[in-house]
């Protein structure tokens, strides 16, 4: 077996707007189990930044520990990364965040990685509206480690093992809302109609965005008994309605239907496009929201598509006012101004 990704690609190759094609955002060959939904997550991944015509150089993608931490290794190679410890992917995206500012930061997880070790750290990145993507690849299984429960799986469903899980799950997407996350989507490995638009949106959003995706292990947790089961997903699956991704280059034109269809503006000039299937659920309602998030589990659906989204969000770097250049392009003058200013700072404090 190669695990080499063939130099050769068909010289008509669709480019964008930048000229490349998806093979430049690609990575290394996927080790991954074949069938693994985190390669399709992938996938969408490449697909979502070749058609936003995003330089490759211009992103920082960071993971945890986990099945789903390898994931960026097989997408956009030519991008920065960095593999952290487990449960602190958070963490490091923060202080890259901070230095600095321009580049686009996607930090890739799992539902151990998240849910379990790392959930103090997802909850503080949440509150704090850091600006980046955070993806949850979620299998509810620990598929690196002979598939235990995770904290995500719900209870009574039934993994490779055979015994069904004693305890209630936990909900990122709910967890995310009560924290004041900004941006919160739930997709499926399977539906890349619906998870392409989510990524593209989440992406041109200000703040924090959280896209967690049921994504089956198709080693351990792929069983009848599962409820993160291809079957399963497929079979209750429940969308909040259709959404669409217009970049801001592109004509915006819409098939208005009264009262379901909605064209909101992003912070970067591109336009979300929302058709709800049910009136009552409101996408910029953050009760509205949760109450759609705990009907579903409920009702034994998964409630996927555009959950949440603060029109008005306000990033971690508007509330700190930090400097707008990469503390790297700083000069000494600017970084020690000299002892008068610190005299001006402490006669300011006392």
């Amino acid at each position: 077996m190669s695990y080499q990704i063939p130099k050769f690609r068909h010289p008509e190759l669709p480019r964008n707007e930048l000229g490349y094609t998806k093979a430049d955002y690609e990575g290394s060959i996927s080790t991954l189990c074949a069938g693994c939904g985190h390669d399709s997550i992938s996938g969408a991944i490449i697909k979502a930044v070749h058609e936003l015509s995003i330089e490759p150089h211009k992103i920082a993608k960071l993971s945890g520990i986990g099945c789903s931490s390898k994931s960026p290794t097989y997408f956009l190679g030519k991008s920065h990364g960095f593999n952290s410890v487990h449960g602190r992917m958070p963490s490091v995206v923060t202080g890259a965040a901070m230095a600095n500012r321009d580049l686009l930061y996607l930090g890739v997880s799992g539902d151990g990685d998240t849910a379990s070790i790392g959930l103090g750290q997802y909850g503080h990145v949440a509150r704090r509206n850091l600006n980046m993507v955070y993806i949850v690849m979620n299998n509810g299984c620990y598929g690196l480690t002979k598939g235990q429960d995770s904290a995500t799986a719900d209870e009574g469903s039934i993994s490779k093992k055979g015994e069904p899980n004693p305890f209630g799950s936990i909900d990122l997407p709910a967890v995310a809302l009560q924290l004041g996350a900004t941006f919160v989507a739930r997709s499926f490995s399977g539906d890349k109609e619906q998870l392409v638009p989510l990524i593209k949106a989440a992406m041109s959003h200000r703040g924090f965005a959280l896209i967690d995706v049921v994504s089956p292990c198709v080693t351990f947790n792929n069983t009848p008994g599962s409820t993160k089961s291809y079957e399963y997903t497929r079979e209750h699956m429940e969308a909040t309605g259709t959404v669409d991704f217009v970049p801001m280059h592109e004509e915006i034109t819409t098939k208005y239907d009264p009262g379901k269809t909605r064209d909101v503006t992003m912070h970067d000039g591109s336009v979300i496009r929302l058709k709800k299937v049910d009136d009552s659920f409101d996408p910029f309602d953050r009760m509205s929201a949760m109450v759609a998030l705990e009907n579903s589990r409920q009702s034994g659906q998964i409630l996927t598509g555009l959950l949440y989204m603060d029109k008005q969000s306000r990033d971690l770097h508007e509330a700190l006012a930090t400097s707008k250049r990469p503390l790297n392009q700083l000069t000494e003058t600017e970084l020690c101004p000299g002892s008068k200013v610190l005299e001006q700072i402490n006669q300011s404090l006392r």
